[in-house]
Parts: structure tokens; C-alpha cells; sequence
């Protein structure tokens, strides 16, 4: 079996290349391996058709958030009780804003969900980045079908708009304004609600067809397990059928239980509250190992831009040091407004009482972007990296 790429451009163009995606997810056409246009197209191994499922519609690369991208292998079936459950959660099908980048799972979805509900979605042109006025622009050319609007964003991008009296305007004509692909800080939830946005968080992976999780609460057909060491566990008709290799095929985090429902096994961790609703806690692998105490970086980095005058954006990580082993340190943007730079003395004033003092950032940076692994995901091996040139 071969998988055949497919050059997704991150503008209106994508929409020439829809009624192939829309093959692959129907089964009228071959499986493909969505791409960024303009680079070089992936080279794929040819697969035997024992190795993966009849029904493969997609492989689709993770972010690499955590380290090499992977590549998923997802089926009709898994995309499909994706859409079919995102649609049933929300107020059912209909028009779709694409403001995030095509060849990822959250775009792929826009364009399904779409092309699979009402029609053709309405594409923001992000060939020259995201910007609120760009964003503003797309949504007012999208069309008055009297079906709910939807737009599908990674925080970052929700934090431009909040900062923004048109960008605030438009997000609040949504019906849902859905918001994934990395922690999005309690302080931008409370500020989109004082403007009445309707947020959706949403929680996933690709691994998972995408956000399988809405406010806490798994889809249809979908379920969560939070197993013995904290992390949190996705089951069920959405999960993939592991990652395609150089070899062959790896379920590496993939497993099927006695009853056969399909689970996968991430690197967050998370609890279930009272209500059983999912909170997410942190990444197993950005916590912060301080004299033995670990710090998830999430609580310091919304106390940062709720607390520390001027911040628009933090990222806090972990740096090595002799004597306490990491040390935590912040690198932050500034809103256009802020009249200095702080220091990190000023963000151990501001937080001290807010967070336990040793999760007070030592080490703090003021940059003028920050650096991204995926849509809306922070390099936090390059900020990292930045703190380790700079000792």
C-alpha cells in the first residue's frame, strides 16, 4: 500500500486540494499524507497491506512537540466519530472559519467538519502569520447560511484577539470559538468570558483524530482514564492505529483492552474532579525538578500574565543548576502598551504569595516572540536553550 502526500497551502488555495481529503475520508480515494506546500513533500515507506487497517484514510504528523514528529495512521472511522462528535457536543454542523495551519489535526478537522457538514469552510490566509486584522477580515467574508459559526484557534492566537476591540468583537459572533493545541491559561479564560466568548476548551492529540475532550468532558464515543502514574489515558473510536516508521508500523502508547476499545496512553498528566471532568495538570516532561520539589510551569506561567504588569505571553521552564538541580526561569513578551521591561525581581514580588516560592522564577527574559513547536505549542527546549547560552 502506498500513501501518497498531500501539499496543503496555509491560505485559500487549500480548498483545491479538498475534494481529494475528502476522498481519503470518504474511501473513494487513497490514503494521504497531509503536508506544509512550498517544502519538500515526505518520503513514505511503502506499507504491506497487513500492516495497517483496510480503512486507512490518513497519516498525520504530531507536532513534535515532545521531541521527532511522529506520524499517525488514522482511519475513516476515527475521523469521522471525530467530526461526527465534535458537531453532537457543539450546536451541530456548521460554518467553519480555518485560521490555524492546514496539515495539522486541528485544520485537517476544520476542513472535514466542514466539507462534511455545510460545505466548504471560509480559509484566513496565514501565508504571512496571524494577525488580528487579517483574522477580522476572514470572518467577515464568511457567508450568512443561518447554520451556527465556528472557529477552531490555539490560545496564542485567542490572547492577539483579546488585545484587540475588533479581534474581541469578532470572536464573540462566534457560536463556539474552540481552543486547543496546548494549556490554555485560566486568566484567558476569565477575561474571553468577561467578553462573552464562548470558549470551548478542547483536549487531544493526533493521536486522537484531534480534541476528543470539550470542557472536561470526553464526546460520544470517546472516554478518559486517568491511570497509576497520573497520566491521562484516551480511549475509544476516535484513537488511531499507531505510527507509521521507516520499518513498518509502531503502537508504541497504543493499546487495545480485553473489551476492544482503543486507547492512548499521553504525556500529560491530570485528575478527574468531583463532577468527572478532566483537568489537565502539566506535561510529564515540562515539569520542573527544583531540590527535589517539581513544578508544573502552566500555574506560574497565568500568574505571570495575570500578576506581572506588562506580560502579555510567558513560557517558564526548567534550567540546570548545581546546587538545586533545574531552577525555574520565565521568558515573557510584553503587551504594545508596557512602559518598562520587568525584571526577575519584579516577578518574585508580584507572585510571591501567588505560588509556592519555589516555583518563583529566578531567571527571566524579555523577548519579542516566542518561540513555537506546532500551532500554538511554546520550543520550550529552545527557550531552555536560550537561559543555557545566556549563564
Amino acid at each position: 500500500m502506498r500513501v501518497t502526500p498531500l501539499p496543503l497551502p496555509a491560505g485559500p488555495d487549500v480548498l483545491g486540494a479538498l475534494d481529494r481529503l475528502v476522498a481519503a475520508v470518504e474511501g473513494t480515494g487513497p490514503p494521504l499524507a497531509p503536508c506544509p506546500a512550498g517544502g519538500a513533500p515526505p518520503t513514505l515507506p511503502a506499507l504491506r497491506a497487513a500492516q495497517v487497517p483496510p480503512e486507512l484514510a490518513l497519516v498525520v504528523s504530531t507536532s513534535g512537540s515532545a521531541g521527532t514528529p511522529k506520524r499517525v495512521l488514522l482511519t475513516r472511522d476515527n475521523l469521522l466519530a471525530s467530526a461526527d462528535g465534535a458537531h453532537e457536543r457543539l450546536l451541530g454542523p456548521g460554518a467553519w472559519l480555518l485560521a490555524v495551519p492546514p496539515h495539522h489535526i486541528a485544520g485537517i478537522q476544520v476542513l472535514l467538519r466542514a466539507s462534511l457538514g455545510t460545505g466548504e469552510p471560509t480559509v484566513m490566509d496565514l501565508s504571512g502569520g496571524f494577525t488580528a486584522a487579517g483574522f477580522v477580515a476572514a470572518a467577515e467574508r464568511m457567508p450568512s447560511t443561518g447554520y451556527p459559526s465556528y472557529v477552531s484557534l490555539v490560545p496564542t492566537q485567542v490572547s492577539r484577539l483579546l488585545l484587540d476591540p475588533a479581534g474581541r468583537d469578532t470572536l464573540a459572533a462566534f457560536d463556539a470559538v474552540l481552543c486547543g493545541g496546548a494549556t490554555t491559561p485560566p486568566g484567558l479564560v476569565a477575561q474571553a468570558r468577561e467578553h462573552d466568548i464562548r470558549l470551548v476548551l478542547t483536549f487531544g492529540t493526533t493521536e486522537t483524530s484531534g480534541g476528543c475532550v470539550y470542557d472536561g468532558m470526553p464526546l460520544p464515543l470517546s472516554h478518559v482514564h486517568i491511570d497509576n502514574d497520573r497520566h491521562v489515558t484516551l480511549g475509544g473510536a476516535t484513537v488511531g492505529h499507531g505510527y507509521l516508521t521507516r520499518t513498518g508500523v509502531s503502537e508504541d502508547g497504543f493499546y487495545t483492552d480485553a473489551d476492544g476499545v482503543r486507547w492512548f496512553r499521553t504525556e500529560d498528566l491530570g485528575s478527574l474532579d468531583d463532577t468527572g471532568r478532566l483537568v489537565v495538570h502539566a506535561r510529564a516532561d515540562d515539569l520542573i525538578n527544583s531540590g527535589g520539589i517539581k513544578i508544573a510551569p502552566g500555574p506560574v506561567e497565568d500568574a505571570l500574565v495575570r500578576y506581572l504588569p506588562g506580560v502579555r505571553d510567558a513560557v517558564v521552564v526548567g534550567v540546570p543548576d548545581d546546587e538545586w538541580g533545574e531552577v525555574v526561569a520565565a521568558a515573557v513578551t510584553l503587551v504594545p502598551r508596557a512602559t518598562r521591561a520587568p525584571s526577575a525581581q519584579d516577578a518574585r514580588a508580584a507572585l510571591r504569595g501567588v505560588v509556592p516560592d519555589v516555583a518563583l522564577p529566578k531567571l527571566l527574559a524579555v523577548v519579542d516572540a516566542l518561540p513555537l513547536r506546532g500551532p500554538g505549542k511554546p520550543d520550550r527546549v529552545a527557550i531552555a536553550g536560550w537561559f543555557v547560552a545566556r549563564a
